[in-house]
């Protein structure tokens, strides 16, 4: 919402975004600037890391949204999402006003963005990685460069789809284009791809070498909506992937739910989760979910990483959620507060918004973001143990050091990371624990800048331009 409007209003709009954080992680200033970087933000961001700004605001709920008319003057406030159509009212009339008393200055304001001042590399703040031992590929979502990177375990370049732009275009592997994909999922020889921030739900037929829209319509939903059919059903933030017994499980984490879709059939629907954002157990349609954004299974149940409540659970088909590892049994909302990076048993753990799963025997490896490490869990007691990562963000080999890893993947024994701030894919040998960067060979680095100056940009307001090619 707030995107449109900085589009619809190019100079009558000045927007200043105020970082207020909630995890601990998130009070450094160069994790803010990394974030402004990987969500591509075209304003300038004040971090607010001691809450001056809030108190003076009196900021309660995340997002809020505070007009200031161009006098200086405080117009009012609103929380929450959805209110696009509300601000998009105000402002025209504050626009109208203004105009008329003269006090509005429509020279537009330049600011120098971040991404102007960064290198090219080959990957872009890859958000997932997934690898295969039967076919002996490794599938990594390249995020900010909005494509998906195909190759072998080994790091031998074999495809790169979509790219590199961000766009809503099914076709073949070099006309498709993404927005900034994150979970994937190997089924049949077709991968299927959570296409984030285009809300949808991609295939790709790796033989015919085509990605074609499985579900979404290609905008936000709203509400918490219940499904329908795979083309009419509105996503909400699609982040991570998962086929069991022939059923697509989706981490949707903008409703706080995950979602479900039965290969083969044109439904889709809501697995489990209320829509209230919680960490609260029970029966799959009455728990409180908070934002899942991780998947993995034991060929039984569905495990997840909730990353606004740090825990780690699991939902059972027929039954029920249950938290595996990390808070739970707390007053409403108070789990959301109870992270930090603490071992030990199930109810003791403590997590910082993690982001990825996988399975390793009988153990979970949790890709615990904030905390820059790798956590294991095990499946029987939910026991935690820090399995990899030294918790300070950093980029060396040994002793390792992780920033922001956000997706894990198990393939022949081996442990696959996406250390999402390092712009790496990494492999770790679970015996040794001995760390390599997996180098692709044949995969060059990306001037972004360049893509974006030598492509046209449309009139705002404009559908095709998330239909727009490279």
């Amino acid at each position: 919402d707030l995107h449109k409007l900085e589009e619809e209003f190019p100079e009558e709009l000045v927007v200043v975004g105020v970082h207020v954080p909630k995890f601990d992680n998130e009070e450094e200033t160069e994790n803010i600037r990394e974030a402004v970087l990987r969500y591509e933000i075209a304003h300038p961001v004040v971090n607010d890391a001691g809450k001056k700004l809030a108190r003076e605001y009196q900021f309660r709920s995340w997002p809020t949204l505070v007009l200031i008319d161009p006098t200086g003057q405080y117009v009012g406030y609103l929380s929450g999402e959805g209110n696009y159509e509300t601000l998009r009212t105000a402002i025209r009339q504050m626009i109208a006003w203004h105009t008329v008393e003269g006090t509005l200055d429509p020279r537009p304001v330049d600011f120098a963005l971040e991404r102007e001042s960064v290198e090219p590399t080959p990957l872009r703040y890859p958000g997932k990685v997934l690898a295969d031992e039967a076919s002996q590929r490794l599938f990594i979502a390249d995020s900010n460069h909005n494509r998906i990177v195909v190759a072998t375990l080994e790091g031998e370049l074999l495809e790169t789809i979509g790219g590199v732009l961000p766009g809503n275009v099914d076709g073949d592997f070099s006309t498709a284009r993404f927005d900034h994909p994150q979970g994937m999922t190997l089924h049949e020889g077709t991968l299927y791809v959570a296409d984030t921030e285009n809300h949808t739900l991609r295939a790709i037929d790796l033989e015919a070498k085509t990605v074609v829209t499985l579900a979404g319509t290609g905008s936000q939903a709203r509400f918490r909506a219940a499904g329908g059919t795979l083309k009419t059903s509105a996503l909400n933030s699609p982040w991570d992937l998962l086929v069991l017994d022939d059923v697509l499980y989706i981490a949707m984490a903008g409703p706080h739910q995950l979602w479900q879709h039965r290969l083969g059939s044109d439904r889709i629907e809501v697995f489990a989760g209320s829509g209230v954002e919680d960490i609260v157990d029970g029966p799959l349609e009455m728990a409180a979910l908070a934002q899942p954004s991780g998947l993995a299974t034991d060929g039984r149940a569905v495990y997840f990483v909730d990353s606004e409540g740090s825990a780690v659970r699991k939902a059972t088909p027929g039954g029920s959620v249950q938290t595996v590892a990390g808070p739970r049994g707390m007053s409403r909302g108070a789990a959301l507060f109870a992270f930090g990076d603490e071992d030990g048993k199930a109810k003791s753990a403590r997590f910082q918004h993690p982001l990825g799963l996988a399975r390793l025997g009988q153990q979970l490896i949790v890709a615990d973001t904030y905390n820059h490490k790798l956590r294991a869990v095990r499946l029987d007691d939910g026991e935690t143990t820090t399995w990899a990562g030294s918790g300070v963000d950093g980029d060396e080999l040994s002793p390792l050091q992780l920033d922001e890893p956000a997706g894990v993947s198990v393939a022949g024994g081996q442990v696959y990371v996406a250390d999402t701030n390092n712009h790496r894919i990494l492999r770790i040998d679970p015996k040794t624990k001995a760390a390599v960067a997996i180098e692709i060979a044949g995969l060059e680095p990306v001037d972004m800048q360049a893509a974006r100056a030598a492509t046209p940009a449309a009139p705002p307001g404009d559908p095709a331009e998330k239909d727009s090619a490279e």
